[in-house]
């Protein structure tokens, strides 16, 4: 879902060349979930090989990740682990909305309404564990580091920017500033452009440095969280009704510290069956690990293609001309190396 502070922020448009050679560590799982939702049939169904396995997420990430790996960025995927308690119950109530999804998708499939069938589609997206475990397998296959995380993967990401593993946290959502990542790039797409309802838009990275943002608001982590809090987190969906962003920044700016005052300000016991301090805390101290590994290693160009061509029925012309882009890309930056020394 995201946290919606899209209109306090500072935001930088960059070059996506401008990264390369940086660390990027991506929200897997979210990234995955934006490939079952835009890349589907005319009539919004998923794209699946000869025997009906569903090759959507597989298209989206080869391309996407293959495209950036180009130019030149070293991409670490982090994945979702156990969800905390309070999302899993804002999941049951996304699940509970997809099932619906499916309900009208398939009453317009019964009709032949394609415009209704792409409507309802990208409504029923789930990202299964068996697509988890291949996206990682690709992910691995192509020579990039995977990272379970133990609870949220935003989390995981922010952790470990926090700790200088890498230079930004890759991902559309606003949640890993929340658990203190230093910096966030988003729309990582090498396009330039995004679908939107009336078609597609231009578009650019752009860079959040943290710091800036914070200053520029005038408050501290601990207060973007209780402002995250009052419009509405993954934890507590909907957040205060009837305060803004930008109402909500007041009243965190006017309550500084005091937490508990300010809660009781917006009435947040009106609202949630639960004390404001449980999202707080476990925003706070949501687990995260340091028992990975950060190793890019060659890529595994049998296994990868027995997996996509053979497997899934991938274009062998398309596999192995995008394959051998990213070893001409490779190449050409090992020489340039060679001779700036």
């Amino acid at each position: 879902m995201g946290v919606a502070i899209t209109g306090l922020l500072l935001r930088k448009e960059i070059e996506i060349n401008e990264l390369s050679g940086k660390i990027i560590v991506i929200d897997g799982t979210l990234f995955i979930y934006q490939f079952l939702t835009t890349i589907r049939s005319r009539d919004g169904s998923l794209l699946t090989d000869s025997k009906g396995n569903i090759t959507s997420h597989l298209v989206g990430l080869f391309t996407r990740t293959s495209n950036l790996m180009q130019r030149g960025l070293r991409l670490v995927f982090v994945f979702d682990g156990k969800p905390p308690e309070l999302k899993q119950k804002e999941q049951e109530k996304r699940n509970a909305l997809k099932l619906e999804a499916e309900k009208k998708y398939l009453e317009a499939k019964k009709i032949g309404d394609e415009e209704e069938m792409k409507k309802y589609a990208p409504r029923t997206s789930r990202l299964s564990k068996d697509m988890a475990e291949e996206s990682k397998k690709l992910i691995s296959l192509l020579g990039l580091p995977v990272v379970q995380a133990p609870s949220e993967g935003e989390a995981q990401a922010a952790h470990m920017v926090k700790q200088n593993k890498g230079f930004a946290v890759g991902s559309q959502d606003y949640d890993s500033l929340i658990h203190g990542a230093t910096k966030l790039v988003r729309n990582l797409s090498i396009s330039g452009r995004r679908k939107n309802k009336a078609g597609y838009e231009t578009i650019k990275p752009e860079i959040i440095d943290l710091s800036e943002n914070l200053n520029n608001m005038g408050i501290d982590q601990n207060q973007l969280i209780a402002l995250a809090m009052i419009i509405g987190t993954d934890y507590n969906p909907g957040g205060i009704k009837g305060i803004g962003p930008k109402n909500a920044l007041k009243l965190v700016k006017q309550y500084k510290t005091d937490l508990d005052s300010l809660f009781k300000e917006v009435k947040w016991e009106d609202h949630f069956e639960f004390p404001w301090t449980e999202v707080y805390y476990l925003i706070k101290k949501i687990p995260t690990t340091d028992n990975y590994n950060l190793e890019w290693k060659d890529i595994d160009y049998d296994n990868l293609y027995e997996l996509l061509v053979n497997q899934h029925d991938f274009s062998e012309q398309r596999v192995k001309s995008t394959l051998e882009k990213i070893k001409k890309s490779a190449a050409g930056k090992q020489q340039k190396s060679l001779g700036d020394f």
